[in-house]
């Protein structure tokens, strides 16, 4: 399994102005840094989460349809599958009609699965069979949760304040925070 990004979040969970008042920083000076330190502090927060939290757009490849039937389809929140795809020994790709499969959203993480009646798809090439293309993230930036995205700033302010340092620990106030969202195998 692995997974690829095709289109990003279009903006950032924490605002610029949001992320200079918790800092308390009133210059221009260092508004490149902050920026950058705010898309890290997303990419960790996700990271630990197991999460997308802005809208984007992602392909889950396998190299075989599982066993049991059920894909887990990571990255919570799910929005939506736009495709699957399976890929013939020669390469050759068929994608799969959207009435043969269900989605299971409440799941966390989402689950897709063949309907009673359709076959998996055979004679698979051997690396990266399956393609996957979803849609996952609670939305645009306003509508990720208050705790996530006061879990960044608390990131971003540990890396702004730790800069050019050689690993810089994430708060322990920020871990408590995004706990509840962490994505978990039971």
């Amino acid at each position: 399994m692995s997974l690829s990004l095709n289109t990003p979040p279009a903006a950032e969970p924490v605002a610029l102005d949001a992320a200079k008042a918790h800092l308390r920083v009133d210059t221009t000076d260092d508004d490149a840094l902050i920026t950058s330190l705010i898309a890290a502090a997303r990419a960790r927060a996700e990271w630990h989460t197991g999460r997308a939290f802005v809208t984007q757009s992602w392909t889950l490849w396998l190299d075989a349809w599982p066993c049991n039937g059920i894909i887990e389809i990571p990255l919570p929140p799910l929005q939506s599958v736009a495709s699957v795809t399976a890929y013939a020994l020669d390469d050759s790709a068929t994608v799969l009609d959207a009435a043969t499969y269900q989605i299971d959203t409440a799941a966390s993480p989402a689950r897709l699965a063949l309907k009673p009646d359709a076959s998996p798809p055979v004679a698979l090439r051997a690396l990266n069979a399956i393609a996957i293309a979803f849609t996952a993230g609670y939305g645009d930036a306003s509508d990720v949760p208050a705790p996530i995205q006061r879990a960044i700033l608390m990131i971003a302010a540990a890396l702004y304040a730790h800069r050019g340092d050689e690993a810089v620990e994430l708060p322990q106030e920020a871990l408590a925070l995004l706990a509840p969202y962490r994505v978990v195998k039971l």
